[in-house]
């Protein structure tokens, strides 16, 4: 029987680590929140797609089925209650667990908050247009900001529960773009002067996330990034060790 290998996350970095893993002697999972995160990962041979949010006991339920030899978690760096999860359920049924970190994105001219609480309050004490690319999950928090519906326009995945939301908020139909990034500058810059916007919030997505050509956009587009900030993460390896490792234990 071949070794498992248990994947936890839809993020670029995830389905590069796929491709490197069809080639070797494994038998790999992979899990997603969503359909659309399991559309976007390319089918291999070796591979079983499960498109479902699994709770602690689930995590561990399939732990003590599939004994993995190891366990990837390569969700999204601002996923911290899914991260803290998994490890719960890898120490509890003593599996080995490996944390894919993003590196962040480089230092540049922006204003940085702490969560999105603060990135409302900050918008409220100013004017002007908004253009909003931290996803359909805070949506809520952002209509905590004044004349939201006029200010802000948003941009979000393609994806009916996203858009559903988005609407139901009170957002406008003509101020929503959904489209999957990561975005390159210039696309970035041209949606920043169509809805002339003076703010645009973000969060700290890492290079693969399209965070630098945010930047440089806002920038260029003049317009003031506002990022979210995100945790520290002390234990984890980048994709290039975890390949490395991967491919030693099992090529």
């Amino acid at each position: 029987m071949k070794p498992v290998i248990w994947l936890i996350g839809g993020t670029s970095e995830g389905r590069r680590l796929i491709k490197e893993l069809a080639g070797l002697s494994v038998q790999l999972f992979v899990s997603v929140a969503t359909e659309y995160g399991a559309a976007l990962i390319e089918p291999q041979d070796n591979t079983t797609v499960l498109a479902e949010r699994m709770d602690l006991a689930a995590m561990e339920a399939f732990l003590a089925e599939h004994k993995p030899a190891y366990v990837i978690d390569a969700t999204h760096p601002y996923a911290t209650v899914v991260t803290a999860t998994v490890q719960q359920a890898c120490e509890a049924q003593k599996c080995r667990y490996l944390r894919l970190v993003r590196p962040q994105g480089e230092a540049g001219d922006y204003i940085t908050v702490h969560d999105f609480a603060e990135a409302v309050e900050l918008l409220n004490q100013v004017e002007g247009n908004i253009f909003l690319t931290t996803g359909s999950k805070n949506l809520p928090d952002f209509t905590g900001v004044k004349d939201y519906a006029e200010r802000i326009a948003l941009r979000i995945l393609p994806m009916e529960s996203s858009l559903k939301s988005a609407l139901e908020l009170g957002y406008k139909p003509a101020n929503i773009i959904c489209m999957q990034g990561p975005f390159a500058k210039d696309l970035n810059i041209a949606m920043l002067k169509k809805y002339g916007s003076r703010f645009m919030v973000t969060k700290d997505s890492g290079k693969a996330g399209g965070f630098d050509e945010k930047v440089e956009a806002a920038a260029e587009a003049g317009a003031k990034l506002i990022v979210v900030g995100r945790a520290t993460e002390e234990v984890g390896a980048g994709l290039g060790e975890i390949i490395e490792l991967l491919k030693r234990s099992f090529a």
